[in-house]
């Protein structure tokens, strides 16, 4: 039989060594360690607390941290630290907010008339505040305007930023357009830029509502993941701003669902290039085609864009089918990812088109729109 021992049967249990005394710390220098981290840790606070106080003083910290400041500091008692969770929280639920990030969820922007206010999600606390906010040249929110609560009564871009029982917090990657309303335009201007006018004619579309006001400051505004305002800047009037766009959130939901397609199909897109986005009645008359059905091209309209796949950045098409070549087969891709989302999502029907290589003019594209009805060529 073989020997077991008490100890084996009911093992000693041996107080454990401290931290310290593992690695050797006397309990004198253990004492020492402790209060020199807790004057670092006074130290640090004294000094986050005194920088953020002389910003606010300035005027220099943004507006959200400019807010959140007014309100004390958030280590201060009955700050809104549960606030601040809840907030979070909303944040979430808003990025992923598909009635404004599309059925694609890369949308980033939402188009509204002065003055209309932002229907925000159902069954958000009561409580919550919605601030719209300029942007500054680097993103934060530096100027609140119109009246806090109140929606902009002027064309512009905006930060959305919301509020919750004194937490504040910019809702990310999305921006708030007000559009200018067609009413501005005069004689077939806006200002000193050239629009035109659309037709009128029988079987017309109706004319666009509203317009985008596109300055060399708001010209880089993210609309989606992969596009930006001045990728749908119609051609010419360089030196004329501001600049108007008429754009459709339903092309920037096809587009982008159709660059998903491609992902899906193993080709990666870092790079798209826009031919030709929005297209003034003006330049539709001088630069496109006025003939037929040209005359009432989709481009007028805000949901039409000619694309390329352009990851090397050469603006011409890529090589997509790997045969060494950019031919119109590389299109035939693009078109086939197109087609799929036209499957899936069938609130996006609309036009595809292949236009092939045009030497000194484009290296091949292909046209995507949303008029409502299929249209192939």
């Amino acid at each position: 039989m073989a020997y077991v021992s008490n100890d084996d049967l009911f093992p000693v249990w041996h107080e454990p060594r401290s931290f310290w005394e593992r690695t050797g710390l006397t309990q004198r220098q253990q004492r020492a360690l402790d209060m020199s981290l807790a004057v670092l840790l006074l130290v640090f606070t004294a000094g986050w607390i005194h920088t953020a106080y002389s910003a606010i003083q300035r005027g220099d910290a943004p507006t959200v941290t400019r807010q959140i400041g007014a309100g004390g500091s958030p280590l201060a008692s009955g700050a809104p630290t549960d606030a601040t969770f809840a907030l979070n929280a909303l944040m979430e639920r808003l990025i992923d907010w598909e009635e404004v990030r599309g059925a694609s969820g890369e949308l980033r922007v939402v188009f509204q008339e002065p003055g209309d206010t932002l229907v925000m999600p159902d069954a958000l606390p009561g409580e919550v505040a919605v601030t719209y906010a300029g942007a500054g040249e680097d993103g934060d929110s530096v100027l609140v305007s119109p009246p806090e609560g109140e929606p902009p009564d002027r064309a512009g871009i905006w930060n959305l930023l919301v509020q919750l029982r004194g937490a504040v917090q910019q809702v990310p990657r999305l921006s708030v357009v007000t559009l200018l309303p067609s009413t501005a335009l005069r004689e077939g201007r806006i200002g000193d830029y050239r629009i035109g006018e659309w037709p009128r004619e029988q079987g017309a579309y109706a004319p666009p509502g509203g317009f985008v006001e596109v300055t060399p400051e708001n010209m880089d505004t993210y609309v989606s993941t992969h596009f930006q305002l001045k990728d749908f800047l119609t051609k010419g009037q360089e030196g004329v701003w501001p600049k108007y766009v008429v754009l459709s959130p339903r092309l920037l939901d096809k587009l982008e669902l159709t660059l998903q397609e491609l992902e899906r199909r193993g080709h990666p897109v870092e790079n798209v290039f826009v031919i030709s986005g929005f297209r003034t009645p003006w330049y539709n008359r001088a630069g496109g085609d006025p003939q037929g059905r040209g005359a009432l091209s989709r481009h007028m309209y805000g949901d039409a864009a000619d694309i390329a796949i352009d990851n090397d950045g050469d603006a011409c098409m890529d090589d997509l089918t790997g045969d060494g070549r950019a031919t119109v087969a590389d299109a035939r891709v693009i078109v086939e990812a197109a087609e799929q989302v036209e499957r899936d999502y069938p609130h996006l029907i609309g036009g595809i088109g292949i236009y092939s290589p045009v030497p000194g003019s484009h290296c091949g594209m292909v046209h995507i729109d949303t008029r409502g009805n299929r249209a192939r060529w």
